[in-house]
């Protein structure tokens, strides 16, 4: 068996409805999923399973997300081993010590391209932004929600489809797909 995470999009269904976490779960365990386990309730899942492509898990859990919970929801599965590759390659591990609310990662579908951190560079007041192996990383020094760069990172601008964790959840995952 292979351990996953995979990262949703968005948990809100619509007004006022937010996707609860043991509904995925269960949603999950309907499609054979083993031992699936939510982190926090923001749309986090570590699930086991064997003989499946990241991308075929993808498909799957889009295409079962949407006819039971009513709207369709990027999702973004990576393994174990590439999740761990990911917390290890934190390239801002001082500001994660200090700050680490304020770093976070763009998990992308399909690795972004360098023009596409110089397209988002312009957005990046007294941020940080770079790219390691083609997802993107941020450090927010100043005050997130007046962030020009966190609200640039469209689909279109981003490069493709792709969901942000701050540092506390990326770290907490790699626990999880760990032990």
């Amino acid at each position: 068996m292979t351990t996953y995470v995979a990262l949703l999009y968005s948990i809100v269904l619509g007004p006022g409805r937010r996707l609860v976490m043991s509904d995925l779960r269960d949603m999950a365990t309907d499609l054979g999923l083993e031992n699936p386990r939510t982190l926090v309730a923001t749309g986090n899942l570590v699930f086991e399973a064997e003989g499946k492509t990241v991308s075929a898990l993808e498909r799957k859990l889009e295409a079962a997300f949407a006819p039971k919970f009513g709207k369709h929801v990027d999702i973004i599965v990576r393994d174990a081993a590439a999740w761990l590759k990911l917390v290890a390659a934190n390239p801002f591990p001082a500001e994660s010590e200090l700050h680490a609310d304020q770093v976070g990662v763009r998990v992308m579908r399909e690795p972004v391209t360098s023009e596409v951190i110089e397209r988002l560079r312009p957005y990046a007041a007294d941020e940080k932004l770079t790219s390691v192996d083609g997802d993107i990383w941020l450090y927010f020094s100043r005050n997130m929600a007046s962030s020009r760069l966190l609200g640039a990172l469209t689909p279109k601008r981003a490069g493709g489809v792709g969901t942000s964790r701050n540092w506390n959840t990326v770290r907490r995952l790699g626990d999880m797909v760990a032990s």
